[in-house]
């Protein structure tokens, strides 16, 4: 546990902390996180889900209420459906995309696997993309880095890693921005 909470912090945490041990005692971490994204998924879809979700105008039976037949109409069950409901209850549900997040940590943890945004400014060819995993991996430590490139051809070349809470900005445009600020402060 001690290494649960050095990952996620604040009530969000807290929250997330406990679906966690719950799920891992019942074995249903992977269709817990499934849910959770899947609900994370509905709520990026729809404005009216966001809104019934973090507005305080209503009340936490109507929360409870409206969450219940959503939940029941997308298949989503069991620890998941009653940790939202209790989560509503408790008038937590403004934080449930942060508990979803944490979960997301605490499980990605306990599977050793690490989550990398890469930006590049022209798409890799999979030998690259490979050969960038497994550096990823190395600089971690973990047995698996799951990489999201995004492409963005304004920087020009090179990358921007973002691994956890480190950032590297290895693009050009950046180098460039530098070496002008340097030349503005010289002359």
């Amino acid at each position: 546990m001690a290494k649960e909470e050095t990952i996620v912090t604040g009530m969000a945490g807290r929250y997330a902390s406990a679906l966690f041990a719950l799920a891992q005692e019942q074995g249903a971490t992977v269709q817990v996180a499934a849910d959770l994204s899947r609900f994370s998924g509905l709520m990026a879809e729809s404005a009216d889900l966001t809104n019934l979700v973090r507005s305080p105008v209503f009340t936490a039976e109507e929360q409870v209420r409206a969450l219940g037949a959503l939940l029941d109409k997308v298949g989503i069950t069991g620890l998941t459906a009653k940790f939202l409901k209790l989560v509503a209850t408790k008038r937590r549900l403004f934080a449930v995309s942060q508990m979803t997040a944490d979960f997301g940590k605490l499980h990605d943890a306990a599977r050793g696997v690490s989550r990398a945004e890469v930006t590049v400014a022209e798409p890799l060819s999979p030998a690259m993309l490979d050969q960038l995993r497994k550096a990823l991996a190395e600089v971690s430590g973990s047995s698996t880095v799951d990489v999201n490139v995004k492409v963005d051809p304004a920087i020009i070349g090179g990358l921007i890693v973002k691994l956890g809470s480190r950032m590297v900005d290895g693009s050009l445009k950046t180098k460039l921005n530098s070496i002008r600020t340097r030349m503005k402060e010289v002359g």
